[in-house]
């Protein structure tokens, strides 16, 4: 790292600030950030580190933080000295940065910024106690509650009960594993252990575009329960399967690697651009149509995947931010929306065909009950149930409906897996 990790470290305050004062997704503010500091790639990664890691530990360090600042500063004069502070105490308790570094650190930014260099001297004193008394103040915190905001833990707790609450906030407290779908014929990146099937996981990769195959388009990273949906479908070498609101591609790469003559479907554009590069990546090939999918006409498939946009509350353990910027309002806005689009995509299936329905929620809402709803309103269609065979025998994966729900817990030994909930009706 460059002199004392200083560019590093203000990277990293600025992408906490956009997030936490924003609510910018952290992919984003890290990529325009980054781009704009022109770090060098070891600095780049620090700083990466330091901001994902202050966003998966945000509730205990906020809270840290108020036990030795009873009364904080004025945000509108304070700049970005509670960044600073959050940073320093990530650094110190969760990082093992040593201490003179992280607090030297952390002065010599408050004394470059306008605002925040009149709370210097509060930033010192509280990371100096940090270093002195943060580990026995951490022994004491609940940290699963504490980083989970109230409207998650309630809805967790009310659908799976606070046992199981607690083991998806744990969950969420570690560093997720990189799980790959290798294509057919293709070998694996070295270091990569196989998972099931053509799922492949590694522990720690960086950056996953200089790994051997990544640019020939061996594989493509696809979490594994992202990866259940499709193989819901069962064998649809040969047939037609529409993809909906296909972006950014996994699941069209799937099918298509899987033989299916694929239809998909998106319509934001830049995540459609992203689509057409990584098939092009992944030498694979689909019919790609940019438009919402309520505009488009489209003769019945026997196959219709729809993976519906939503609060991707599943996600978390790779997005530790979505806590923090996303809200119950947001959830109920996508549910509200996703029961559209599932009466649309109900209409793109041939009789006797298959649909299935995913998202990538831990919210009931967004899942079990969207499902509920459309059966009470569309009797043309009926559940067929998930079967262990269709998941590799982890019957745990499948609700009491016959349903697809994993959790963040689920493979814990093996790492966990993200949260999906995935329905697979027939229309009559």
């Amino acid at each position: 790292m460059s002199a004392a990790g200083v560019p590093a470290r203000a990277a990293a305050v600025k992408i906490l600030g956009e997030v936490l004062r924003k609510r910018r997704p952290l992919d984003a503010a890290e990529a325009e950030i980054l781009a704009a500091s022109n770090l060098e790639p070891r600095d780049a990664g620090f700083a990466r580190a330091i901001a994902s890691e202050t966003l998966r530990r945000f509730g205990q360090m906020d809270a840290l933080i108020r036990e030795f600042v009873p009364k904080a500063p004025p945000p509108h004069k304070a700049g970005p000295t509670l960044e600073i502070m959050l940073a320093g105490a990530c650094e110190l308790l969760f990082l093992n940065v040593a201490a003179h570094a992280a607090v030297d650190a952390a002065n010599r930014l408050a004394a470059g910024d306008k605002k925040a260099v009149h709370f210097k001297s509060l930033i010192n004193a509280v990371l100096r106690r940090v270093s002195r008394e943060g580990i026995t103040a951490l022994a004491t915190q609940d940290a699963q509650r504490l980083n989970t905001p109230d409207w998650l833990w309630q809805s967790w707790a009310l659908a799976y009960g606070e046992d199981v609450a607690r083991a998806i906030s744990s969950a969420h407290l570690q560093q997720p594993p990189t799980d790959f779908l290798l294509k057919n014929g293709a070998t694996p990146p070295a270091g990569a252990a196989q998972l099931f099937d053509n799922v492949w996981r590694m522990a720690e990769t960086g950056r996953v575009d200089l790994l051997e195959g990544f640019s020939e388009g061996a594989w493509w990273v696809q979490d594994f329960a992202a990866s259940l949906p499709a193989r819901l479908l069962g064998n649809v070498r040969g047939q037609r399967v529409i993809d909906l609101c296909a972006a950014p591609g996994g699941k069209t790469m799937q099918l298509a690697d899987m033989g299916a003559v694929v239809t998909a479907v998106e319509r934001e554009p830049l995540r459609m651009a992203r689509l057409r590069e990584n098939l092009v990546r992944a030498k694979l090939e689909a019919e790609l149509i940019e438009a919402d999918m309520r505009d488009v006409e489209i003769a019945p498939a026997p196959f219709v995947l729809l993976d519906a946009p939503c609060s991707a509350t599943g996600t978390i353990r790779r997005h530790p931010e979505l806590p923090w910027i996303k809200s119950a309002s947001d959830t109920n806005l996508t549910a509200q929306a996703a029961g559209e689009l599932l009466d649309v995509a109900a209409q793109m299936v041939a009789p006797g065909g298959t649909l299935v329905f995913a998202v990538c929620s831990l919210e009931p809402q967004e899942g079990p009950e969207q499902i509920e709803d459309f059966l009470a309103r569309d009797d043309r269609f009926q559940r067929k149930p998930i079967l262990p065979d269709d998941v590799f025998g982890l019957d745990t994966l499948i609700d009491a409906n016959g349903d697809l729900h994993t959790l963040p817990c689920h493979l814990a030994e093996r790492g966990g897996m993200d949260g999906f909930y995935a329905a697979r009706l027939v229309r009559g």
